[in-house]
């Protein structure tokens, strides 16, 4: 199962040219700059842009192509905007069955109470949709989005209009949902946080057309890309808890590169997270520290390295099957004879668990 992308759309100097296939399920993100056809992309699949030509498959169902054009209320997609666009005169309960009466029984395939009790708002059934905050209204809008029992869910940026403290009540449910029901996920963000938490796959659009797809993982680590370019670069590894020392307060997490000690809540064991590295954070030496205040010290290869402005490099560093990113000096880099082949200890100042 997957969704197969191949449209084109033009507007005024402006052309999107997509081609892309994506798993059936867990959560693709789209990301890139301003103006590079994010939003336009997802008004295309769902059918908002009759203009778009080419073909589009999800899920084994035509779309879009050869003749065929499913109009959007015919399209089996859930879509979620910036603002939560409820329906004001109705309630809670309202808005959600609004979009439950629109799916055939026969299609059924997320029941009301499911939908409610993955965006925990149970207890905003009775409430109006007027009376509801921000963040409220946007759990609201994605448990109508879910009601549908979408063979797609569009999340357009769907946080951006929401302060800090409402966006990590709601990052969870995000986590969960695609977890739950198995629905792929195409999700539009500026935040790189957002995207370290929730994507499994990136598509990054340039005035567009599509500058590179795949795992989160690879493309955060490509040095080529402008990820890596950022002034909050940073590679994503996957640990396994294994090990709680409650003397210090540290979680200890396998990687393929070896053992993190991280400081935080205790975790369950056996349990596996999400790990982010900034390239800020990890510095390189040639030969293994016996006493420094650095926990976590890996041997690492070079394996790559450009040149990051006019007084800084980049390195990426490779760990067992795991990569990390390292921004150093030009002067540390010909001082040290760093280059790609070389064998190198990387020392990581810090570790954050986003997910």
């Amino acid at each position: 199962m997957s969704v197969e992308i191949d449209l084109r759309l033009s507007r005024g100097a402006f052309r999107l040219q997509v081609d892309a296939r994506l798993p059936g399920q867990g959560i693709s993100a789209v990301f890139g700059p301003s103006g590079c056809g994010k939003t336009s992309l997802l008004r295309a699949i769902a059918g908002l842009e009759p203009a778009a030509q080419g073909d589009l498959r999800v899920n084994g169902e035509l779309w879009q192509g050869a003749g065929r054009f499913l109009p959007p209320h015919r399209r089996a997609v859930g879509y979620v905007f910036q603002q939560p666009s409820l329906f004001d005169h109705l309630g809670v309960r309202g808005n959600l069955e609004y979009g439950l009466r629109r799916v055939p029984v026969a299609r059924r395939r997320v029941t009301l109470e499911q939908a409610v009790e993955l965006m925990g708002i149970g207890h905003l059934l009775h409430r109006r949709a007027q009376n509801l905050s921000g963040g409220e209204q946007q759990r609201v809008a994605i448990a109508r989005a879910l009601a549908v029992s979408p063979s797609l869910l569009l999340l357009d940026e769907p946080l951006a209009a929401l302060d800090e403290p409402r966006k990590q009540a709601i990052l969870p449910c995000l986590q969960d949902l695609h977890r739950e029901l198995g629905i792929p996920v195409l999700y539009v963000s500026h935040t790189r946080s957002e995207l370290v938490r929730l994507a499994d796959r990136l598509l990054l659009l340039d005035q567009g057309r599509v500058q590179a797809l795949g795992p989160l993982d690879e493309l955060f680590a490509r040095l080529d890309l402008p990820l890596a370019q950022a002034p909050d670069s940073a590679a994503v590894i996957e640990a396994r808890m294994v090990a709680r020392d409650e003397r210090y307060g540290l979680n200890r997490l396998q990687f393929s590169g070896g053992l993190l000690e991280v400081a935080g809540d205790a975790l369950p064991v056996g349990e596996t997270r999400r790990l982010q590295v900034l390239a800020r954070d990890v510095s390189v030496t040639l030969e293994q520290p016996r006493q420094t205040s650095i926990l976590n010290v890996f041997p690492a290869l070079i394996e790559e390295q450009v040149g990051h402005g006019s007084a800084q490099v980049m390195l990426r560093l490779r760990l067992g099957d795991s990569r990390l990113l390292s921004r150093v000096t030009r002067k540390s880099a010909e001082t040290l004879g760093l280059q790609p082949g070389r064998r190198v200890y990387a020392q990581v100042k810090s570790v954050a668990l986003v997910a």
